[in-house]
């Protein structure tokens, strides 16, 4: 069963998954008592899931999203971050929700909406492994044998980054979207914050200091679109196999 609610949402997710964001701005039941602390705690949350989509996406070539909106693969990823984490795409949208609903300081958020994630992520990652254990069988199974499915194991990893090259112009093109979505997403929650607080002044500096920011990564977001449109962020594919992973936002 948990296969086929995987399937599902693999295939359905980028249209399901942005609707929960909306709860991100309903009123709740604080999680901490300071506003400020849960801020700091979610950007800093939210932010390490990005370095780790960053590190992941600029040293692998991974193709995202399947095959029309299918689980699919050419070859078993097994190098780079991929040597010490199965799915660290999803630990980082993992962390980055839980930054967000930090940020939010909403115990409504964190205490239905989060864990909803959870299982709609595990279910995934079900129907990602039945797939790889019928196509790659043994390897795939010493993989799993030696690599955990989302609980980075950090031995040696500082060897595994030295042997791949970061590409930024891959991280770019194929990150900016998502990147822009929960930056743009975590400005409106703070500002929302302050509104719900009753603190919210048009001429206050933290409220002129986050829509300055809120438009500085859309400008971001319009430059590297722009950038991708026009071929400038395009690189030559790597020699042999792509090495394709299924996993995205």
């Amino acid at each position: 069963m948990i296969i086929r609610i995987g399937h599902f949402f693999f295939r359905y997710r980028n249209g399901l998954f942005p609707l929960a964001y909306v709860v991100l701005f309903f009123k709740s039941p604080r999680l901490l008592a300071s506003p400020l602390l849960a801020a700091v705690a979610g950007v800093l949350m939210a932010g390490s899931g990005q370095l780790l989509r960053a590190v992941t996406i600029g040293s692998e070539y991974i193709p995202r999203g399947g095959e029309n909106r299918q689980v699919h693969a050419e070859k078993l990823v097994q190098d780079g971050i991929y040597a010490h984490c199965r799915n660290p795409l999803y630990l980082g949208n993992l962390l980055i929700l839980l930054g967000l609903g930090l940020a939010s300081n909403s115990l409504l958020f964190l205490g239905a909406v989060f864990p909803f994630f959870l299982f709609a992520y595990r279910a995934i990652v079900a129907a990602e492994e039945e797939y790889l254990r019928t196509k790659f069988g043994d390897e795939f199974v010493a993989y799993c044998a030696r690599v955990n499915r989302l609980i980075p194991n950090l031995s040696g990893i500082r060897e595994s980054l030295a042997d791949t090259t970061f590409r930024g112009r891959r991280f770019v093109s194929a990150e900016y979207g998502p990147t822009y979505i929960w930056l743009a997403a975590m400005g409106l929650v703070l500002l929302n914050n302050l509104w719900l607080a009753g603190d919210y002044r048009s001429g206050s500096l933290l409220v002129w200091a986050l829509w300055t920011a809120l438009g500085l990564v859309t400008l971001a977001y319009a430059v590297a679109r722009y950038l991708k449109k026009t071929g400038r962020l395009n690189e030559r594919s790597p020699s042999g196999p792509d090495a394709c992973r299924s996993e995205q936002v």
